[in-house]
């Protein structure tokens, strides 16, 4: 198979025309041997943590899709750790669409002479884009548009399908006991033009709170996929 993309938590192969394979490793982003989802280094490495990470990623997409909300899905294989999916064009070199419950992490980090710890943020959503060399930089609509990244439609309709994964997350997991803080996402346009929901949603790409404190993406894991 021919490498297209070695990523942090990823390598993506290619299949066919249509198709490419995601190869999940047990790498994730943080700092200092800590997680953090809004890094953009590798920080740590659990065992096992890439096949966790496609277990919980198959589970809530078949959740998504199950209302409706489209994803590149079409096959996993869990003991190999991979993914066949549809090969979507990102949008520019690559979007990070990021939904916040309440201030925590990198946004108290930028925000902090005006935002205080868990903060409401009133379903606050934001872009960034993926470029390491820059730290991977928020970006507005305007700029967006300007840069012919995005056009208006698309930018509404990525908000919206945010949204959207958002409250059926929150749910899901306040039916388990905790409280989703912020989500990392990331969209692509589909082979039939479909902007669809691309790439992980798993620990690695969210932070979610257990009695106030920062639940472990191990543990996370283990609760997400309790029957």
């Amino acid at each position: 198979m021919k490498l297209l993309y070695k990523g942090k938590t990823k390598d993506v192969y290619e299949l066919n025309e249509t198709e490419v394979l995601l190869k999940f490793k047990d790498d994730m982003t943080g700092k200092d041997g800590v997680f953090d989802p809004g890094e953009n280094q590798v920080g740590l490495s659990i065992q096992g943590m890439g096949q966790s990470n496609l277990k919980v990623t198959e589970k809530l997409y078949q959740l998504l899709e199950a209302h409706q909300i489209p994803t590149h899905r079409v096959s996993a294989d869990i003991e190999k750790a991979e993914m066949i999916v549809l090969k979507c064009q990102p949008f520019g070199h690559g979007l990070e669409v990021i939904f916040r419950h309440f201030a925590v992490g990198s946004f108290i980090r930028r925000y902090g002479a005006y935002a205080t710890e868990m903060m409401p943020l009133d379903n606050y959503v934001e872009f960034t884009i993926k470029d390491d060399q820059r730290q991977d930089p928020l970006i507005t609509k305007e700029a967006l548009i300007a840069l012919g990244i995005l056009d208006a439609t698309q930018y509404d309709t990525l908000v919206s399908q945010t949204k959207k994964i958002a409250a059926r997350l929150t749910d899901f997991l306040a039916n388990r006991g905790v409280q989703l803080i912020d989500l990392k996402l990331e969209f692509g346009k589909a082979p039939d033009g479909r902007i669809v929901l691309m790439d992980e949603i798993s620990p690695g790409s969210m932070r979610v709170y257990l009695d106030g404190k920062k639940m472990e993406p191990n543990t996370l894991a283990e609760l997400i996929l309790k029957d």
